[in-house]
């Protein structure tokens, strides 16, 4: 799903520089968060991102950085959903516009674009990086209150009214991935487990889940943390084979996991491994580790994926292959396609309850407790939990479409059904 340049200054240091202007930018503002401009001439409230013809909703993505891959596909089943809505008469007689900036994932960039939309938008239908969302967290919340549905699954993210999380967040995700270990690669108690990842957000979120199912079932977790520039796993697989570990997981990127795999395979390291939702890319299967990772390596997600077998999975891919006949399927495309028709089915019941402010529109969302775009059903009652605690087990299949192949449906493990997400 993800794409392998990363920007080198994503680092605290920066990320907390960068919210410091933003901050003091948003805060020469008005402390009111929708501008709220009353009933229109149909009795609807409006504020900001609203007119009486359009609802202005923005999308901050990477399409140019270590998550490119991904970026392109959300942004586009976004695209296409705004233009089948409108072609349908639009969401409560106006038009859905959808402003997209990327910013490399680059976290000035990220955090000046939200800057620069925030006055003009009902909400974000994508924001992706998990750095990045925390680092307007608070802006959000205490002020801003526009809904944000991120492409991101950390469980830093919980707790928020307005940024909800869409799926299992990583910690849950991985306690379900080592529970299909267990369960169907044969780990016993005593093994030893690797754990490569990346530092920060994403990686470390991950490994508090993989420490939770390890101890549960008397596993040991070998930790390795990369950086998102590292790209060849050479050392990590040396230290791991080293090690004796019976298995691995990662959470990295698809450079990541495919160096790790093919270099495993090649020194005859044959342990499978496995990986987070955004640890796979279709696109690897046309390189050289393509084989390997056919042969060993299956990762967790939290929907079903693209080529999925109902008929609202079809008519997406049927939809996007006529939009973009270029462009291949992955669960990118699943993923926006998801948001997307979140966001949408909450301003249609803002609408029915005559309030398209952004309370409003975050109101309607929690009644929105079993949505299914055709990927699986998403809960957002709770604020404190992620819309589902499910994961699909998938394997790297070029034959099918998307390149991902079901091998465990839906499921929440014993593990994961006890274990409690940490909010930001």
């Amino acid at each position: 799903m993800t794409h392998p340049r990363q920007a080198p200054r994503t680092t605290a240091a920066v990320l907390a520089a960068a919210l410091v202007v933003l901050t003091a930018v948003g805060c020469s503002s008005k402390a009111r968060s929708t501008d709220d401009a009353g009933p229109g001439a149909d009795g609807v409230k409006s504020g900001k991102g609203v007119t009486d013809t359009t609802i202005s909703v923005g999308a901050l993505t990477d399409m140019t950085g270590v998550y490119a891959t991904l970026g392109k596909s959300v942004t586009q089943a976004q695209q296409l959903y705004v233009k089948q809505v409108n072609a349908a008469g639009g969401i409560c007689g106006r038009r859905l516009e959808l402003t997209v900036r990327d910013h490399g994932y680059d976290p000035q960039k990220a955090l000046s674009a939200y800057t620069e939309l925030e006055p003009k938008v009902v909400g974000y239908m994508q924001f992706i990086g998990s750095p990045f969302v925390a680092a307007v967290k608070q802006r959000v919340d205490s002020r801003d209150r526009g809904l944000v549905l991120p492409q991101a699954w950390s469980a830093s993210l919980l707790g928020s009214p307005y940024i909800r999380v869409l799926g299992s967040t990583y910690d849950i995700e991985t306690i379900n991935a080592v529970d299909f270990l267990v369960k169907e690669k044969g780990l016993k108690a005593g093994d030893r487990v690797g754990h490569v990842y990346f530092e920060g957000d994403y990686g470390e979120n991950a490994l508090k889940g993989s420490k939770f199912a390890a101890g549960k079932a008397g596993l040991t977790i070998v930790e390795q943390k990369i950086k998102p520039t590292d790209n060849d796993m050479s050392a990590q697989v040396a230290a791991l084979k080293q090690a004796g570990v019976k298995a691995v997981v990662v959470s990295a990127g698809p450079r990541q996991a495919a160096s790790l795999v093919g270099v495993a395979a090649a020194t005859r390291f044959l342990v499978p491994v496995i990986g987070n939702n955004s640890a796979f890319a279709p696109q690897l299967l046309g390189t050289q580790a393509g084989p390997a990772l056919e042969k060993m390596y299956w990762f967790a997600s939290p929907s079903l994926p693209i080529g999925a077998d109902t008929q609202a999975a079809k008519k997406v891919v049927a939809d996007y292959r006529a939009a973009y006949p270029n462009d291949g399927l992955d669960n990118g495309i699943v993923a926006g396609w998801t948001a997307a028709g979140v966001f949408g089915e909450a301003l249609k019941r803002a609408c029915d309850a005559k309030d398209l402010t952004r309370e409003g529109v975050d109101r309607a969302l929690l009644t929105l407790n079993a949505y299914d775009a055709g990927f699986g059903v998403h809960d957002f009652s709770d604020p404190n939990a992620p819309s589902s605690r499910e994961s699909v087990i998938l394997r790297p299949d070029k034959s099918v479409p998307g390149g991902m192949r079901t091998v465990r449906g839906p499921l929440v493990s014993d593990a994961a059904k006890g274990f409690t997400p940490k909010a930001g």
